[in-house]
C-alpha cells in the first residue's frame, strides 16, 4: 500500500468516526430533549367551564383554546377549589384543603399600605414571614420540583398562594424569577401603580391610582363612569406578564423550563382596555358584557401568542402546554334587571341558597352560561364552582385529539410534572400522577378513588364512578348525586341508595381527618392575622 493510499483510507475512516460521534451526539441531545420537555403551566382565574368554545360557549369565540384541545388531551373530569387561595395552595403544595392542618392564607391588601409612612415592601413581606411557621425541610413545592431536576422556573402574574404573599415564598418555592403582584386584593385591578419582580418592587410609569384602578361593582352609571376614565390607567397588567412570559420563552429556548402563568383574566371587576372587535356591535350584549366577553377574548389570544412564540422557536414539539383554571365561573357584569348580585332568580328575585334554590345560568340571567349549565358558581361545592377546564398539549408525546373522563385534582399536577421531570426525590402529596394518561400508556398506574375539597358550606368528594356527596354543614344537609346521570345535580338520590350515602360519608369523613369542619372553609378559620392595621380584605 504506497502512502497517498494509506492517508486516502486513514481520513475516510477518521471521517466515518466523525459521522458515527456527530449522529450518536445526535441521537444523545434528542433523547435529552425528549426526556426534558419544557412546561408551560397557563392557570386562568375564575374561567368557568362553560366560556370556552369546545365547551359549547355561543357567543365568545376561543379558537387558540379550542386548537389546544384539539391539538392535545382533554380531561373531562377535572377538579379543582372553590376559590383562588386554597385552589393555589393545593396546586403547589399537591396537598388538598381538608386536613386538620390548614393552609396558612395571609389577609389581603397588606401591601396598599406601602404608601403609608414607615412601610416599606421589605418591611410588611417581613412581618408577613414572622406570622407564618416555619416551612418544614422536607416540603417540596411546585416549582421546586421542576427547578431542582435542572429547569429554568418562572412565575408570571397573579403570585402565589395567600391573599398577601412574599419574596421569601416565592423564593422557597422554587421561582429563579418572578414578576407579578403579591397582593390578590390589589389584583382585583388591572392597572398597579407597582409590581414585584424578583424582591424589587417595580413602578410603572402612567398608573397612578392606589387601588389599581379596581372598578365597582355592580353595573351603574357612576361605576361605568368611573370604569371609562382613563386617568391614572395608561398600562394594563396583563400585557405587562406577556411581555415578561414571550421574554423567558426566548431567552430559555435552548435549556428546559417551567414557565408558571396565572393570570388575572377574566378576573373582575371588568376593566379592558377596548372592546374586541368581535362584540362592539354583539347587540346580545350589554357594554359591561361586552368588556367582560373581551377579557375572556384577550386571554385566548394570548394563549394564542404563546403558541405562537414557541412554534417561531421551533421548541413547540416538545413542550408540554398546559391549561386549567383555579375555580368555577364568577359573574362581574350584573346590572339591574340583567343580572342580579348578590344572586337571584330574576323573575322571581328569590336569593339562591344553592340547596331548595340553587344557582342556574337560565334562572340569574347569565347570557354567557359561564357554569356550562351546571348548578353553582365559584365558592360553592356544586359541580359550577369546583369542575374546571384541563387541557394538555405536548406533540411528542401526547397524540392529538384525544378525550379522557379519568377523575383529576388539581393537586395531580405537582406530581405529573415529577414525573414528567424525572424528579428524584420523595414526595408525600394527595396527588397521584397522570402523565401514564397523557402517553396513553396501555397499563394505567394508580387513580384516585376520590377528589376532597372544602368550601364555605362543608365539604364535598366526588368518586371515579361518578357519585358526588356534598354537604351544607350550617343546615345539616348531606346531597348524594349521580353526575353521569345528574351532571345539573337537580336530583338528591340519598335516600334512594343509603348504602351508597354512608359509604361516601364515611369516606368523606375520613378524609377530612374525623371532622368534617376541617372541610368547612371559613375566612377566620384560615386567614393568618398579620399586625398591620389595615382593614382585612381578602375576598376573591
Amino acid at each position: 500500500m504506497n502512502r497517498d493510499t494509506f492517508l486516502f483510507l486513514a481520513i475516510v475512516c477518521l471521517l466515518g468516526l466523525f459521522t458515527a460521534c456527530r449522529q450518536n451526539l445526535g441521537e444523545t441531545e434528542k433523547t435529552r430533549k425528549e426526556e426534558n420537555p419544557n412546561i408551560v403551566l397557563i392557570y386562568a382565574d375564575d374561567l368557568g367551564i362553560g366560556l370556552l368554545g369546545h365547551e359549547g360557549q355561543k357567543i365568545i369565540e376561543t379558537p387558540h383554546i379550542d386548537k389546544l384541545a384539539k391539538d392535545g388531551l382533554r380531561f373531562t373530569n377535572a377538579y379543582s377549589n372553590m376559590l383562588c387561595a386554597p385552589a393555589r395552595a393545593s396546586l403547589i403544595t399537591g396537598l388538598h384543603d381538608c386536613h386538620q392542618q390548614k393552609f396558612e392564607i395571609t389577609s389581603g391588601a397588606l401591601y396598599k399600605k406601602i404608601d403609608s409612612k414607615g412601610y416599606t415592601h421589605n418591611t410588611i413581606g417581613d412581618m408577613i414571614e414572622s406570622a407564618l411557621s416555619p416551612v418544614p425541610k422536607e416540603s417540596i413545592f411546585l416549582g421546586q420540583v421542576a427547578k431542582e431536576a435542572g429547569y429554568g422556573t418562572a412565575q408570571f402574574g397573579k403570585l402565589e398562594w395567600g391573599f398577601s404573599a412574599t419574596h421569601q415564598q416565592m423564593k422557597r418555592h422554587g421561582w429563579d424569577s418572578y414578576y407579578g403582584y403579591l397582593d390578590h386584593v390589589r389584583a382585583h385591578g388591572f392597572y398597579p401603580p407597582y409590581l414585584f419582580e424578583n424582591g424589587d418592587l417595580v413602578p410603572i410609569e402612567g398608573n397612578t391610582l392606589a387601588n389599581a384602578g379596581k372598578s365597582g361593582e355592580p353595573e351603574t352609571p357612576e361605576n361605568y363612569k368611573e370604569r371609562k376614565n382613563r386617568d391614572g390607567k395608561e398600562q394594563y397588567s396583563q400585557n405587562l406578564f406577556m411581555d415578561k412570559a414571550l421574554h423567558f420563552i426566548e431567552a430559555n429556548k435552548n435549556n428546559p423550563f417551567f414557565l408558571y402563568f396565572p393570570t388575572q383574566l377574566p378576573h373582575g371587576p371588568v376593566a379592558i382596555p377596548k372592546i374586541h372587535p368581535d362584540f362592539v356591535n354583539d347587540n346580545r350584549l350589554t357594554p359591561i358584557e361586552k368588556e367582560y366577553a373581551s377579557m375572556v377574548k384577550m386571554l385566548d389570544d394570548n394563549v394564542g401568542d404563546i403558541m405562537q412564540k414557541l412554534k417561531e422557536l421551533k421548541i413547540d414539539d416538545n413542550t408540554m402546554v398546559i391549561f386549567t383554571a383555579d375555580n368555577g365561573h364568577e359573574i362581574y357584569y350584573a346590572q339591574e334587571g340583567r343580572v342580579h348580585k348578590p344572586y337571584a332568580n330574576i323573575k322571581t328575585g328569590e336569593r339562591f341558597d344553592n340547596v331548595g334554590q340553587k344557582y342556574y345560568s337560565h334562572l340569574s340571567g347569565d347570557v354567557f352560561d359561564g357554569n356550562g349549565s351546571r348548578a353553582g358558581l365559584k365558592r360553592s361545592n356544586l359541580q359550577g364552582g369546583i369542575q374546571v377546564p384541563m387541557i394538555v398539549r405536548w406533540p411528542a408525546k401526547i397524540e392529538a385529539g384525544r378525550t379522557s373522563d379519568r377523575l383529576i385534582a388539581n393537586y395531580d399536577i405537582l406530581e405529573t410534572i415529577a414525573e414528567t421531570t424525572r424528579f428524584k426525590k420523595l414526595l408525600n402529596t394527595d396527588g397521584i400522577s397522570f402523565y401514564d394518561e397523557l402517553v396513553d400508556e396501555s397499563e394505567k398506574e394508580e387513580e384516585h378513588d376520590f377528589v376532597v375539597y372544602s368550601s364555605y358550606t362543608g365539604p364535598t368528594l366526588v368518586t371515579n364512578e361518578g357519585w358526588k356527596i356534598r354537604t351544607d354543614l350550617k343546615k345539616e344537609v348531606f346531597e348524594l348525586f349521580y353526575l353521569p346521570d345528574d351532571f345539573k345535580e337537580e336530583k338528591d338520590v340519598s335516600k334512594q341508595h343509603p348504602e351508597k350515602m354512608e359509604a361516601l360519608k364515611s369516606k368523606l369523613l375520613e378524609a377530612c381527618e374525623g371532622d368534617f369542619d376541617n372541610g368547612f372553609f371559613s375566612n377566620k378559620g384560615s386567614i393568618l392575622s398579620v399586625s398591620i392595621p389595615v382593614k382585612n380584605e381578602h375576598s376573591e
